[in-house]
């Protein structure tokens, strides 16, 4: 017996309950407050990514210090996932969830406030902090809080509430720089935090997690040795970071640069560059409920070959792309592949880990991938320099066939009741 199974099994009696297929009331305010916090992490790294040629100039940096902000954020985020994570498997799900989305929302301001480089890249990092706890404590929250037969679709809200942030940013972004410059799109960063606070502060922990908690030893500690109890374990986790490694490779190479790309390469407007990136986070959209749909029908495994395969061949066309009708549609397919399974992961990883460590496998294998992600933009910024933004973003295709052979190293567990092994 592995080491996830015997953990399992001393959590599953805390953890027993009917499941007739109904989504509860709290399962749909859990599902709401994890959205809206996750939207707030997706307007503020979009916001920076229209901001990026503003920095630049203000500040005097060259591309590859512009592209890094990016990346220093999800640096931090990583840290944020490790710290978060755990205490979300220790002391409980919504007030750590509060937590990190204060700790970000009070950076975010504070980096309107910044004059050097140096300063700038302080602040991104404490916020990447708060970041990194949103995705898997939110993922971890709605997985618990809803049915097995619809998990996914639970985890695909979580994501899509990350694109409606995305929207916001991508339609606000361009007034507010004419308006207040890029310091007054940071301070907006601030306000919808505070919504979150308020739907978490009305949001109780899941009954579940309570009755497991109360039969744990309070000095308990989160066993990370978990996420790689035997060398099972190890090869998922292995085949889980290569998934969110390439996600998040795939989409901060796309979205960071995208405005610049359309603004240098067709010499769109910011209004207009804006207006294009807004359609692409619609097919985002789109993309993330349709998956959620899919992933609770055919599977897991199924739906992702689905979706990485339809990344890989959209991206490759999109850089080719030359006409605004082309690139209007194109992207709204590509934005609907690259980024349409984000709320699968956290379906994905809620089956495969037991309760005891489940938020942690969450934040911690998801930064992880988001670290190696924040690599993307400064990749894209030197292969652009040297090839021309077409060839960096058709280069994007390759990371997509590397995700499709991973999935082989990760069992399907749709429908599996959350405290089963994952070895049956």
């Amino acid at each position: 017996m592995s080491g996830v199974d015997e953990r399992q099994q001393g959590a599953t009696a805390g953890l027993a309950s009917t499941d007739d297929g109904s989504v509860t009331a709290y399962g749909k305010k859990a599902v709401v407050a994890s959205s809206v916090g996750y939207a707030m992490d997706g307007f503020d790294l979009l916001i920076l990514g229209f901001a990026l040629s503003a920095i630049a100039g203000d500040l005097h940096l060259d591309h590859g210090q512009a592209g890094s902000l990016t990346t220093i954020t999800l640096f931090g985020a990583v840290l944020g996932g490790l710290l978060f994570g755990m205490l979300a498997d220790r002391i409980g799900r919504v007030r750590v969830l509060t937590y990190s989305v204060i700790l970000f929302a009070v950076f975010t301001g504070l980096t309107a406030l910044a004059d050097s480089y140096a300063e700038f890249a302080a602040y991104r990092f404490i916020a990447g902090i708060g970041i990194g706890g949103e995705f898997g404590v939110g993922m971890t929250l709605a997985a618990e809080a809803w049915p097995a037969a619809k998990r996914a679709r639970a985890t695909a809200w979580v994501g899509v509430g990350w694109q409606v942030g995305v929207l916001c940013a991508a339609l606000v972004s361009a007034p507010v720089l004419t308006r207040w410059g890029w310091q007054g799109l940071f301070l907006l960063g601030t306000f919808p935090a505070l919504v979150a606070v308020v739907l978490r502060s009305r949001l109780h922990e899941p009954e579940a997690f309570v009755k497991w908690r109360a039969a744990r030893p309070k000095t308990a500690k989160v066993p990370l040795n978990l996420l790689v109890a035997d060398l099972k374990t190890a090869r998922v986790s292995a085949g889980i970071l290569v998934l969110t490694s390439v996600q998040n490779f795939g989409y901060y190479g796309i979205m960071t640069w995208l405005p610049t790309y359309l603004a240098t390469q067709f010499g769109y407007s910011l209004t207009k560059s804006g207006v294009w990136t807004a359609v692409t986070v619609l097919g985002m959209i789109v993309g993330g409920l349709c998956f959620g749909q899919v992933a609770d029908r055919v599977g897991r495994r199924h739906a992702f070959w689905i979706f990485q395969a339809g990344a890989a061949v959209s991206l490759l066309v999109y850089s080719q792309l030359s006409s605004s009708a082309a690139l209007l549609i194109g992207g709204a397919v590509m934005g609907a592949f690259a980024n349409g399974m984000i709320g699968g992961y956290g379906a994905l990883i809620a089956e495969l880990y037991p309760i005891e460590i489940r938020a942690t496998a969450q934040n911690v294998l998801f930064n992880l991938g988001r670290a190696v992600g924040g690599f993307a933009p400064v990749c894209v910024a030197y292969v652009a320099d040297a090839t021309g933004f077409s060839t960096a973003i058709g280069l994007l295709t390759v990371i997509y066939l590397v995700d499709m052979v991973a999935m082989f190293l990760i069992p399907d567990r749709r429908g599996a009741a959350l405290d089963a092994s994952p070895s049956r």
